[in-house]
């Protein structure tokens, strides 16, 4: 990975492109100095930092990060390569020469921008289509300013301010907060639907930003690379002429490093590098090597943490971890109990009934803990006798109740110590909670005798098969349990949730349409009475004027 550094980088630029080489990178503020590393140990992994040229060996000098070439085998090691391709003075057999590197570089490059490539067509592809989307969703009213949009939404919530404010007022009648509350509900769905195009607005701006952006960035990339239709990419001859180039000037500054080296020279360039090398233990006569000190062999986790002394040997003695095995059973268990505990709880919930959803009004007149405690009440009855809940509840246990066949014998939890407490004597919603007897944490079992305990010393291959399949029996019936249903479910058999939302929308649609004709019934009587009462002061000024007439004589 070629790094350019001239006088307007900064150490962030260069801790960038160094980890976008694939490589660790930090700088120490106190001591001045960079801290470089493998992203993983192992020769495979070794690095160098080799200048190109004697710029970038002044660089490298400046930026303390220049090593001595008798301490970088690996750089030493490309220098002289490189400096054997190069011939004085004819820069064509010197490219001849370094054909095999440049192509594979030119390569290397190619696919690297067609990924790049690809990722950006990509993201202009999802880009255009959101823009799409939302044109069409306005094709008949398109879109304003997102700032025009914050304005009427402030304005309107202002209103809604002034509004409730009114209210307050003890004067006003029964109808008159009747008229407010509808003004106020016909405000906020106003700013309702203006926060979505809003939101619309937003979107359709970052979009097009995006389009911009990545019409440049392919457009940088064609600089380099020809994509044909069927996906393939071709370097372009700015491409290779710029790796040409390189190669060459590599070559030509290695050629002068090397006629200036000098093995006996001082080593001391303010950088240490420590090369990176495999780990080697011999186990049993055998040897094995490793790009880190672990060793994974035959089952066993070896960690080497330190170099063997010579004619010193390491005895390894292998047992199976009870404590572990105990541990990860009782882990299991706890999170099964705590789930099926869950479901009990939710499915024999007191009954709500009687307790209908607070209006606006008596939420005003209740304190919010009164609320809290009102609406509460109604949500953890929610799922009080629900047959989906039973089914999930009742397929679960069923798979933790039934036997499984281990080397012939049908084992039961009960036969490792593992039961419930039964219908009597567990508390409300526990009943089919499982416990360990002989768990110290458990003061239910905790005097009972450690049967686990002892059949994953004596018997562990029996122990692990049995909770292994038990897992695995588990998994299954969760995963047939969470069945897509086309149309009506889009994740599990527990609820119709596509059929919930469809129902859901179109009951949302006759409530409008309901309420639209609650108004236009409020309407033509508010008509009609307001004729009535007109017809009926007519009469009242007639009967008055008649009455005057009569007592006038």
């Amino acid at each position: 990975v070629d790094i350019a550094v001239d006088g307007d980088t900064t150490i962030s630029d260069v801790l960038t492109k160094i980890k976008d080489a694939g490589l660790n990178a930090s700088f120490d503020t106190k001591t001045q100095r960079f801290f470089i590393s493998a992203k993983e140990s192992g020769v495979a992994n070794d690095f160098s930092l080799t200048a190109s040229d004697t710029n970038g060996q002044a660089a490298l000098s400046a930026l303390g990060l220049q090593v001595s070439l008798k301490d970088d085998k690996a750089t030493l090691a490309q220098y002289k390569e490189y400096a054997g391709y190069y011939v004085a003075g004819d820069k064509d057999q010197t490219l001849a020469n370094m054909k095999s590197l440049i192509e594979q570089s030119v390569a290397s490059r190619t696919n690297s921008y067609l990924d790049k490539y690809k990722s950006h067509q990509s993201d202009l592809k999802t880009a255009q289509d959101k823009i799409q989307e939302i044109e069409d969703k306005y094709k008949d009213n398109p879109l304003d300013s997102v700032d025009n949009y914050t304005t009427q939404i402030d304005a309107k919530k202002a209103e809604i301010e002034s509004l409730k404010e009114q209210r307050k007022n003890d004067v006003l009648t029964d109808g008159d907060k009747k008229l407010i509350d509808e003004k106020i509900a016909a405000l906020d769905k106003e700013v309702a639907e203006l926060s979505t195009k809003k939101a619309d607005a937003e979107t359709l701006a970052k979009q097009q930003e995006s389009v911009t952006r990545l019409q440049g960035q392919i457009g940088d990339v064609e600089q380099y690379i020809s994509v044909a239709a069927d996906g393939t990419a071709t370097a372009t001859d700015k491409l290779i002429a710029e790796e040409q180039e390189s190669f060459y000037n590599k070559a030509k500054y290695a050629a002068e490093v090397m006629a200036n080296y000098d093995p006996d020279g001082d080593s001391d360039t303010g950088a240490t590098k420590v090369s990176g090398q495999d780990a080697k233990i011999r186990l049993n006569g055998a040897d094995f090597t490793n790009t880190t000190n672990v060793f994974d062999i035959n089952g066993l986790t070896i960690t080497a943490l330190a170099e063997t002394k010579p004619g010193e040997t390491v005895t390894l003695t292998t047992e199976n971890d009870t404590d572990g095995i105990y541990d990860m059973i009782k882990g299991f268990l706890k999170e099964y109990n705590s789930v099926i505990n869950e479901m009990d709880k939710l499915y024999n919930a007191s009954s709500a009934k009687g307790f209908d959803p607070l209006l606006s009004a008596e939420k005003e007149v209740m304190s919010d803990s009164e609320v809290e405690e009102y609406e509460k009440k109604i949500n953890d009855a929610l799922l009080r006798n629900d047959s989906n809940l039973s089914s999930v509840s009742s397929g679960i246990r069923s798979v933790m109740s039934a036997g499984i066949e281990i080397n012939g014998k049908t084992m039961y939890l009960a036969d490792f110590g593992i039961s419930t407490l039964g219908y009597f004597n567990a508390p409300d919603n526990e009943k089919n909670a499982y416990h360990i007897d002989g768990d110290p944490d458990d003061a239910n079992t905790s005097g009972n005798a450690d049967k686990l305990k002892s059949m994953i010393s004596s018997d562990p291959e029996t122990v692990i098969s049995f909770f292994t399949q038990l897992s695995q029996n588990l998994h299954a019936k969760m995963t047939d349990m969470s069945k897509s249903v086309e149309g009506y479910r889009s994740f599990g058999n527990f609820y119709d949730d596509k059929k919930m939302s469809s129902e859901y929308t179109s009951y949302t649609s006759k409530i409008s349409d309901l309420e639209q004709k609650l108004n236009d019934y409020e309407d033509k009587w508010y008509s009609k009475f307001a004729k009535m009462e007109a017809a009926m002061a007519k009469m009242q000024s007639k009967t008055s004027a008649l009455t005057g007439l009569i007592g006038g004589q």
